[in-house]
């Protein structure tokens, strides 16, 4: 983690057959004892603890590139432009003899998080053994290390389902028969995983009070959003009375899912939600608010700003965990699009990355519903063209033939998509539209062939014809010859997040009421929208759709969708509410790149047909570790 002293302990290598499938044996003694000698040796240790959390955010994060927000081109091309976005393709490319993105061995871009827990366990058997630290220290220390074992284990659990529970590491001496562990139903790992939360948050401090040397350390409000997320996965359709695994049981009979739906999982959802949320509010996190000192901005373009900054400033305040291992300037780079034609010639710059027209169309229009809901949106109409009207210039440029689609809309899908005729504030322009000269005032996006933001070679361009704007912080900058990067910390978790899990799960425990609207209120206030009621009652087909438990889970799925794209939820979300069968299996569309003119341009094309079955809402193990282990089962229908 950032700021905390990054000499590692090396380990060496091990030595027991058993450690290829899964690692609870100790190396060698002598050296963990040395590991423990002082304060010092303790802390690498515990940095080494830190340095299995997945590279949250990154290409190799599987919610990032996995999902089907954000498409590139084919995988022969893709690889060798930006190293494993092939995971675009991921239900389709995956495989039982060498899974990508193991988590369970470390192999394919995944770390092995179960040698992450055996360290986890050393740390905890040993820390006790340090003389020369504070007794308040080694409390934190212990709560974090408790934490950390809790984040794999959830880690793990939601990638494979049911996994050991790996409460202690065995003896150096164990034998055979003790390594070869048997998976544990999926209740009671999420059991476990809550107990390590509940023993380690109390210890954890409220909020980082050295944010110079110790941002990125695990606080309480981390802990308990956590909890909060597992509770809500474990309550979810994936988890919760989901007959699909009925038959699933290991060597020993056991059952490794309770296919029997469980009400009061939401209730524990709901309750661990809150307290997060108060707990959050304690430490004073609060939606993010652009502060304006230097630029003279019409409303629109604030508005923007505050919405792509609750994502890229670092370490706002609506931030709960960000992750601090890295820069985030590969999907900067690969997500910003060219504004001249000379830059067009910087290879440094690969703007390859685009969302794809469905992620388009699921944002709200400009009343906050959604546009095929919409009484006033000419949703039939939308892949048409038209000229963008002067009420829209701080969005589009004023007179630009653009697709319908791109008109009107919710300021959240300027604010998170840049597209043919997008206005673009940043990128070393800081003077709003109609507010300085031509080249003082916020660029224009533009994509056709021949234009800066058009294809500039077989790979260097949107395949979609549109940028994930949000991914770019505005301050960073691409000219004819660099690139300045203003770097993010990527947000595991902001306060928007854990209001909509709180909203999610008191409506399916008791359905809609007034502090579930409140709560989406916030949100959507930020974003310039009204309420949820008056909104659906003012311009829906629906007018009553907020009443209902249904009609207010469509609401709030919704919700989510649209204030967190690309931020790695939809991954874990369309699996956990069980529809990825339904949502993964449609074509990827997008505008026409090849296109010279508006007529050419503004037709859909389609790159690739998704296929997502019922045995990919999990990983498979790998075949090898099922051989070691005869006690794994694999998972159903790999």
């Amino acid at each position: 983690m950032k700021k905390i002293k990054t000499v590692l302990i090396c380990m060496v290598a091990f030595t027991l057959s058993c450690s290829d499938y899964l690692d609870v044996v100790p190396d060698n003694i002598a050296t963990i004892d040395y590991a423990f000698r002082d304060r010092e040796s303790a802390e690498k240790f515990l940095v080494t603890c830190y340095s299995y959390l997945p590279d949250l955010g990154y290409i190799r994060d599987p919610a990032m590139m996995g999902s089907d927000e954000i498409w590139s081109h084919d995988i022969d091309r893709t690889e060798h432009v930006v190293s494993n976005t092939y995971y675009l393709k991921l239900p389709g490319r995956q495989n039982v003899n060498d899974p990508l993105l193991n988590f369970w061995e470390g192999r394919q871009d995944g770390k092995n998080l179960f040698i992450g827990i055996r360290d986890c366990n050393i740390f905890l058997e040993n820390i006790g053994k340090v003389l020369d630290i504070t007794e308040n220290e080694r409390d934190l220390w212990i709560a974090e290390v408790k934490f950390l074992k809790a984040y794999y284990h959830f880690f793990l659990l939601r990638m494979y389902g049911a996994i050991p529970i790996v409460r202690e590491n065995l003896p150096i001496h164990a034998g055979i028969e003790e390594v070869q562990v048997f998976r544990e139903p999926v209740d009671d790992v999420v059991d476990y995983i809550v107990e390590l939360i509940d023993e380690a948050a109390p210890d954890l401090p409220l909020a980082i009070t050295d944010r110079i040397s110790q941002l990125g350390r695990i606080t309480r409000p981390i802990a308990l959003t956590v909890k909060a997320d597992l509770l809500v996965m474990a309550a979810s359709p994936l988890f919760n009375g989901n007959t699909t695994y009925t038959n699933f049981v290991d060597s020993r009979g056991v059952k490794l899912f309770n296919t029997e739906y469980d009400h009061e999982k939401w209730k524990k959802a709901m309750d661990a939600s809150k307290a997060a949320i108060d707990a959050a509010h304690e430490a004073s996190h609060a939606l993010y608010r652009f502060i304006n000192l230097y630029y003279d901005l019409s409303e629109e373009t604030y508005r923007i700003l505050a919405l792509r900054n609750a994502f890229a400033e670092k370490w706002n305040e609506e931030v709960i965990w960000g992750y601090s291992n890295g820069t985030f300037n590969a999907l900067q780079r690969h997500s910003l699009p060219y504004f001249t034609h000379e830059q067009m010639m910087y290879i440094i710059a690969r703007p390859d990355l685009g969302p794809s027209i469905h992620i388009a169309e699921q944002f709200y229009s400009g009343n906050g519903v959604p546009i095929d809901e919409d009484k006033y949106y000419d949703y039939e109409n939308r892949y048409k063209t038209a000229p963008a009207p002067a009420d829209q210039k701080y969005y589009i440029q004023e007179g630009f033939e653009t697709a319908k689609l791109n008109q009107y809309r919710e300021p959240r899908y300027y604010s998170s998509i840049a597209f043919d005729g997008a206005v673009w504030f940043g990128n070393g322009r800081y003077k709003d539209v109609g507010k300085g000269s031509g080249d003082e005032v916020s660029w224009v996006v533009k994509n056709k062939i021949g234009d800066p933001s058009g294809r500039a070679s077989d790979w260097r361009y949107s395949i979609t014809g549109m940028y994930a704007r949000k991914l770019v912080h505005y301050q960073t900058t691409v000219t004819n010859t660099a690139i300045t990067y203003r770097s993010i910390v990527y947000p595991v978790y902001r306060l928007a997040d854990l209001y909509l899990l709180y909203a999610e799960a008191r409506n399916e425990y008791s359905g809609p009421d007034e502090e579930i609207y409140s709560y989406l209120d916030q949100i959507r206030e930020r974003a310039g929208l009204g309420d949820v009621v008056e909104s659906w009652s003012q311009y829906s087909r629906f007018p009553s759709k907020p009443a209902t438990q249904e009609g207010l889970r469509e609401i709030i799925r919704q919700e989510r969708l649209n204030e967190l794209a690309f931020e790695g939820k939809r991954f874990w979300d369309i699996r956990r509410w069980k529809i990825a069968e339904e949502v993964l299996n449609r074509p990827v569309k997008g505008w026409n790149m090849q296109g010279t003119t508006t007529e050419e341009y503004y037709n859909l094309v389609t790159f690739s047909e998704l296929t997502f079955t019922t045995k990919d809402y999990f990983w498979p193990i790998r075949q090898y570790a099922l051989r070691q282990n005869t006690n794994l089962v694999q998972n159903p229908y790999w």
